[in-house]
């Protein structure tokens, strides 16, 4: 029996005494400010005159501020990414509204060129037309004469003006099947001349 009691009482001081080496290791360790477990056995220190300095509030909310701060980093780190995918669509968008504006000047320029031509040809034929109605009045006025003073008067006239007048006498002839009269007009004319409109009639049909 002495014996069995001696062996629980060497178990017991081997136990005790590792942990109180354990505890004092904890308490070098938090010393050394590898770890920090003063706070976790301050009620056992305190029970043995051992008084734990209270954590400040600061040192408590440090954690708590650092978390915050990187939080709000990464925060602000999103945000100057987002301005500069913005800055970058709007460089694009301004590119393409330049190269818009650029193609709508062009087109613009196309078509007041257009118009232009257009209203150019419109007072070209018209033109044409005023001179197609006055020709085939002219005609119809010569047509009316006698052969040889209507032949005296084309005779005063430039080839080209005389050349209208024939080609629309034979026009009008034509439309209403009647002979025309150019044939007997030319032979009423000058040789030379008679020969030098029929040949210009000729080239320019």
């Amino acid at each position: 029996m002495a014996s069995a009691a001696q062996t629980g009482a060497r178990i017991f001081v081997l136990v005790l005494l590792i942990i109180v080496l354990i505890f004092s290791g904890l308490l070098w360790f938090d010393y050394l400010g590898l770890i920090q477990v003063k706070p976790l056995f301050a009620p056992v220190l305190h029970m043995v005159g051992v008084d734990v300095p209270e954590e400040p509030p600061e040192a408590q909310n440090l954690d708590t501020l650092m978390l915050e701060k990187e939080r709000l980093s990464k925060q602000l780190e999103a945000l100057d990414i987002r301005d500069e995918e913005l800055d970058r669509r709007e460089s694009d968008l301004d590119t393409r509204e330049a190269e818009i504006e650029q193609k709508l000047e062009v087109l613009q320029e196309r078509e007041d060129g257009l118009k232009e031509q257009e209203n150019s040809f419109n007072q070209r034929l018209k033109l044409y037309e005023n001179k197609r109605a006055n020709l085939r009045q002219a005609a119809q006025y010569y047509v009316g004469m006698p052969p040889q003073q209507a032949v005296d008067r084309l005779l005063e006239m430039d080839d080209q003006d005389v050349i209208d007048i024939l080609r629309t006498v034979e026009e009008i002839a034509q439309e209403s099947g009647e002979a025309s009269t150019v044939s007997y007009w030319l032979s009423l004319m000058p040789a030379d001349r008679a020969a030098v409109l029929s040949r210009k009639m000729i080239v320019k049909p």
